[in-house]
């Protein structure tokens, strides 16, 4: 505010003549002193207010995650996954941003204040008028803000919807591929994203509608003021002094009246978030009281009576529950799909709503899921899991566990590292580092949720032995394990069986056997061969576990387990380090791998890539292509109309310097009516006119940039749709998330808004230049140094900025990460208790992402003070050029010349803000580009169309088939030659690793050959487009994997099929009772990843998906593990049934389920070593002949086909 009145002073001293030049000298050095104890206490202000809103962000996220870690299941129901992402996220962010400016809520009002005082003295009443016209601007934007809000409420529910369906997207992408189902997703994100779209142009318009409404009111106050002024009395006359300093009043004014309404909507997105935030952080917690530690109690774990949940009222899954185990039994829970089992498990957890009764728990607990949850770490730390190494302890773990093997064939041993869900072990691997890891942490009581199905069965029952069973590791502790391998049953203390939800029967193997209940109708349709296969157990001994779970890890996975292929390629990397693969077969000794050089070690360990980050200045090409996606009519356009308005204003305040002149000419004289009006009527239409340039330069930046948006978006999609399986095993799911997250939410809002500022201060800038120049012309000679300087340190802010960004933005990805990974594993963290070393590690992510956060904000301040004192330099040089050349001045150009001075220290310091923020936020164009430019795999449809009822018979040829995972690995499979009749049923087996599935990753071109070709039907299908191909294949994957929406669309994403069709499928698939007995039938939503189903239910509608497809060739990737043996029959009959008229590959765990192939194939090493009726095999004594005698078969005839069926090592 000094500032204004040595304008005056200023002025008053070019005008007047008598006044000595000492004292202009003087009045120019205190204009710069005032300046720079202006800009060192507003530093000192930002400083602190920046630190702060870290502080609160950072107490957000942490608040986030914890809650997270106690939250019930009914909440977790409510926020999904992606909401929780974005409340971490954005709503931080904006607390974040608001926390920036908080402290102008009181000091705008007293700058509003002091102003008007100040203007006052200068214009007296006339003030009022200004004041008026600023009043009712208020109201006005009131309601704009007030629109504004609803407005964003929807965007965000847009964002929401938008980000879930990606995420399953992308956890699902092997699906949509083998489906070939992307177009059928692609189009409902293009369809929320044109919502989203939507929405946004109307923010945009009404935001265009503030500006303007912004943009003219400093016009329109000073016309007012200034008009009333010179009416109310003709005495009054506009002179230099009076005119410059209420200008620079009223621009002073201006900031306040700006902030105010921004600051407003800012608090309003705030409290939007405010309640997104209230409503999550108030969410149930779980009940602690459910499972109690009463140590009076003599059992270790006692149901009491007890009925449970899933939500507060829903329909109970287990009813009157009571159960008593003694300390150091071995308890088995058997029952059909969907009769409760996990949902004990969950209920012991305390993981429940127990509408009665509760669980009294003794000890620690460890528990081994039925899904394996791996965490991204080394192999060491997943099975120490925060326990201190005790290493013989955990050498006697690895062992039981028959994990001895993997870790020789792993490249880093127990050093490796494993990626994100673990992907880079096979099923059987991840269920046995969970069980070791259950093993390792000397719990006292276990809850094992049917641990041994997803691996094969000579290694399940060693794992018996030697880990869970009588003579196990664990012997002496208390275990629950739910199974369906009846196998076991005769070793366990104790059976219970569930049947829908209550407690049928309870008692030893013999007596149930004896008892004639639920229990036996369940052995015999399951054991009719018991006595006769079970063979002596430790006859194949010595065979387990030295067959690695390699290659094939789709022998096993167990659902969920997402990128499926990543196992092959680590183990191709492995094997062709170790030059030449170690085969490991019974009797082989087991060759140490010689250690690999050190760099290979760590190509191996080292799975998934660093993110990149781009470094240096953003290529020019990138705002190119920017404005390319805006469209460049729009550009031009927009450019144009704001160097308009920009003319305007300076045209505006040349003419009012002009006007003021005028008191010298009418010195005493009358002032004539007809001036005054010209005056006026050329200040407010210049004033007006401005406003409206504004207004359309704001409309069509909306426009452009929606374009832009909408253009970038549709890009990306594309492309990540078009992309090889191989992309998605090698990149973590939270990078690409964060790509359509973070990134086209910047390309949104934030690269708008900075292009528009970063246009106006550089406009308003060169403006400024001009006036002074034009009042001072020697100024231009003091120009060039400043420019040079200012160059210089711009550049130097800028790279450091821009760098830091880049590390802030690549340092939140693991904090998004290390999130999700938590959810995923909640009930596996909460039964070990370890929260808070869940909760440190998240403080310890988020510190580092703080370490580059907080330097930027530094940097920011150092450069505002180098900005400012240039800035100040610029003011103090056009005072003193005023003062020396003063004679040859008229009063009215000095005073634009200070005013204008004045204010170009704000202007430049937002220059160089805007630019360095426009290069931070075009660097989320580079990274979407980034993805939009990575290799595609071939087109979805080829010039060579197959004809309709194509593959008609269903022959499949190979022809020297070779494959590799990527052209620097080992082959796969070398050279497979074979013909499969149609119609033929073929059975591919082989120990892990052979390389069965590779098989039909190749049908599908999920891989691509390196060599040799497939013919189906006589047609090589490297020449047709992936779609026609993978659309007339039918594959029943192994991990059912559903999608959030409707049954139906999970079914029939395309709607091509009717109702009826559907309705038959149910049937054939017996899920016809259950979806029948849903309120909403086929409309039943599923929840996200398919949580509301159970797994056997998952999988009975993977088998309807296949059945509506009726195409002549079926896959079959044994998906046997996670079905109980009832299921397993009604699968295998349906499948006989009604694809008689198919070929059908099966890619089998369990050699019952293809003794009634045709053919079988036994695959080893990526070769065909036998291939023909099961029969023969057997008789022949070789490869087969042994796998058989492990899995304790004894006979193949067709007669025995039913009853050795149900073999008795089903896992």
């Amino acid at each position: 505010f000094v500032q204004t009145s040595q304008t005056m002073l200023m002025i008053s001293f070019t005008t007047d003549k008598s006044i000595y030049t000492w004292t202009g000298y003087m009045y120019a050095v205190l204009l710069i002193l005032v300046a720079v104890f202006q800009s060192l206490f507003l530093q000192q202000y930002f400083q602190r207010c920046f630190v702060l809103g870290m502080k609160v962000r950072t107490a957000i996220m942490a608040a986030v995650y914890k809650k997270a870690l106690v939250v019930s299941n009914d909440a977790r129901k409510e926020s999904t996954f992606g909401e929780t992402v974005n409340l971490m996220s954005a709503d931080a962010q904006r607390f974040n941003d608001v926390i920036n400016f908080i402290h102008l809520l009181w000091s705008c009002p007293l700058q509003i204040a002091l102003a008007i005082a100040f203007l006052w003295i200068e214009l007296g009443p006339a003030v009022l008028a200004g004041l008026a016209v600023m009043v009712l601007m208020v109201p006005i934007n009131g309601l704009l803000a007030n629109m504004s809000k609803n407005v964003q409420i929807e965007n965000m529910r847009y964002k929401d919807k938008r980000m879930k369906i990606m995420n399953e997207m992308l956890n699902g992408i092997k699906i949509l591929k083998l489906y070939a189902w992307e177009p059928s997703f692609q189009n409902q994100v293009m369809g929320i994203r044109e919502q989203e779209l939507g929405v946004m142009r109307k923010f945009a318009y009404l935001s265009s509608v503030s500006t303007f409404i912004f943009s003219c009111a400093p016009a329109l106050v000073s016309l007012a003021t200034f008009a009333v002024f010179v009416a109310v009395d003709s005495e009054n006359v506009l002179d230099a002094g009076k005119a410059f300093t209420s200008i620079s009043l009223f621009n002073i004014l201006r900031f306040p009246l700006a902030f105010l309404p921004m600051l407003i909507a800012a608090m309003v997105q705030t409290s939007v978030s405010k309640t997104r935030l209230e409503k999550f952080l108030g969410g149930d917690d779980l009940d602690t009281n459910i499972v109690r530690h009463d140590p009076s109690f003599n059992t270790a774990v006692s149901v009491c009576n007890g009925t449970f949940a899933w939500e507060k009222d829903a329909e109970p899954v287990l009813k009157n529950v009571s159960l008593e185990i003694k300390p150091g039994k071995l308890v088995a829970v058997v029952g059909v799909v969907g009769s409760g089992k996990s949902s004990l498990i969950s209920a012991m957890l305390g993981e429940m709503h127990s509408a009665k009764g509760f669980v009294n728990v003794q000890g620690s607990v460890a528990l081994v899921p039925q899904q394996a949850w791996i965490q991204n770490a080394t192999l060491r730390d997943n099975i120490l899991f925060g326990y201190p190494l005790e290493d013989s302890r955990f050498q006697a773990t690895l062992e039981a566990c028959a994990l001895g093997p993997d870790l020789e064939l792993l490249p880093g041993g127990d050093q490796t590292e494993i990626g994100e869900k673990g992907i880079n072990l096979s099923g059987g691997q991840k269920q046995r580092v969970s069980l070791a890891r259950a093993a390792y942490s000397q719990a006292d009581v276990y809850l094992l949720d049917d641990p041994l199905s997803a691996v094969d069965s000579h290694v399940g029952k060693h794992l018996f032995e030697e880990v869970v069973g009588p003579t196990g590791i664990l012997k002496d502790k208390t275990r629950i394990l739910v199974t369906h391998g009846v196998s076991f049953l005769p070793y366990v203390d104790e059976i219970v069986v569930l049947k829908e939800g209550c407690v049928s029967e309870v008692g030893s193997y013999q007596s149930l056997k004896d008892r004639k209940g639920a229990f036996s109708e369940f052995l015999d349709t399951y054991a009719k061969e018991e006595g006769k296969q079970h063979t002596d157990p430790t006859s194949d001994g010595e065979e387990v576990g030295l067959v690695p779970d390699l290659q094939d890890h789709q022998a096993d996975t167990p659902p969920e387990d997402i990128v499926s292929m990543t196992l092959k390629r680590e183990s191709s990397i492995r094997r062709s380090q170790r030059n030449g693969s170690v085969r490991l077969r019974k009797n082989s000794s087991l060759k140490k791998p010689k250690p690999p050089a050190d760099d290979e070690t760590k190509k191996g360990q080292r799975l998934i890539e660093k993110e990149t980050m781009e470094t240096g200045q953003v290529k020019f090409s990138v705002y190119l292509q920017y404005l390319r996606a805006m469209g460049w009519g729009y550009a031009t356009m927009f450019f144009l109309v704001y160097f308009i308005q920009n003319v305007a204003f300076i045209g505006q305040n040349l003419w009012l310097s002009d006007w003021t002149n005028d008191a010298e000419d009418y010195y005493n004289k009358t002032y004539p009516n007809w001036k005054r009006d010209t005056r006026i009527g050329v200040f407010g239409a210049l004033g007006v006119a401005q406003g409206l340039f504004v207004f359309m330069g704001t409309l069509l930046l909306a426009n452009g940039s929606i374009n832009a948006s909408r253009i970038l978006h549709t890009r990306l999609l594309n492309n990540i749709l078009r992309v090889p399986m191989m992309f998605f095993d090698t990149t973590p799911s939270g990078r690409v998330v964060n790509r359509f997250a973070k990134d086209i939410f910047t390309v949104d809002e934030a690269i708008p808004q900075s292009f528009r500022s970063w246009i106006m201060c550089f406009l308003g800038v060169l403006g400024t230049l001009f006036v002074i120049c034009l009042a001072t012309p020697i100024f231009t000679a003091i120009i060039i140094p400043l420019a040079v300087v200012y160059y210089f340190v711009q550049r130097f802010y800028v790279a450091s900025s821009r760098q830091l960004r880049r590390l802030d933005s690549v340092s939140r990805s693991p904090i998004y990460s290390h999130f999700g990974e938590t959810v995923s594993g909640l009930s596996v963290i909460r039964a070990y208790g370890h929260q808070d070393r869940f909760l440190k590690h998240n403080e310890k992510v988020i510190d580092e992402n703080l370490k580059s956060v907080y330097p930027w904000i530094i940097s920011n301040r150092w450069l505002a003070i180098r900005l400012e004192f240039l800035g100040n330099l610029v003011v103090f040089f056009s005072a003193l050029l005023a003062v020396i050349a003063r004679d040859s001045l008229d009063s009215g150009l000095v005073g634009l010349s200070i005013s204008y001075a004045l204010n170009v220290t704000q202007t430049l310091n937002w220059l160089v803000r805007m630019t360095s923020e426009l290069e931070t936020n075009i660097v989320a164009v580079e990274r979407v580009n980034e993805y939009t430019e990575i290799e595609n795999e071939a087109d979805w449809v080829s010039e060579m169309r197959p004809p309709e009822k194509w593959p008609e018979a269903g022959r499949l040829r190979f022809e020297n088939f070779k494959v590799r995972y990527r052209p620097e690995l080992d082959l796969v499979l070398h050279g497979i030659t074979c013909d499969i009749d149609s119609t033929e049923k073929i059975g591919i087996v082989g120990r892990t690793g052979a390389g069965k599935s590779s098989l039909t990753n190749c049908l599908f071109r999920i891989i691509e050959a390196a060599e040799g070709r497939i013919l189906i039907d006589g047609t090589d299908i490297a020449t047709l487009g992936l779609h026609d191909l993978r659309s007339r294949l039918t594959i029943i994957p192994q991990d059912p994997v559903l999608f959030s929406g409707t049954l139906r669309m999970n079914l029939d994403p395309f709607e091509t099929f009717s109702d009826e069709e559907i309705w038959r499928v149910l049937e054939l698939s017996h899920l016809k009772e259950y979806v029948g007995g849903l309120q909403e039938g086929l409309t039943h939503g599923v929840s996200e990843g398919g949580e509301n189903l159970s797994i056997g239910q998952r999988q009975l509608l993977c088998l309807a998906r296949a059945l509506l497809r009726k195409s002549r060739i079926l896959i079959l990737d044994e998906a046997t593990a996670a079905v109980d043996l009832e299921t397993d029959n009604l699968i295998q009959k349906t499948i006989r049934r009604e694809f008689s008229h198919c070929t059908v590959l099966t890619i089998a765990h369990r050699l019952h389920s293809i003794l009634d192939s045709s053919r079988v194939m036994v695959l080893d090493a990526g070769k065909i070593v036998e291939f023909d009726s099961p029969s023969t095999l057997f008789n022949k004594q070789g490869h087969f002949y042994s796998m058989a005698r492990d899995a304790g078969i004894t006979t193949v005839d067709s007669t025995a086909l039913y009853s050795t069926a149900l073999d008795n090592t089903a896992l």
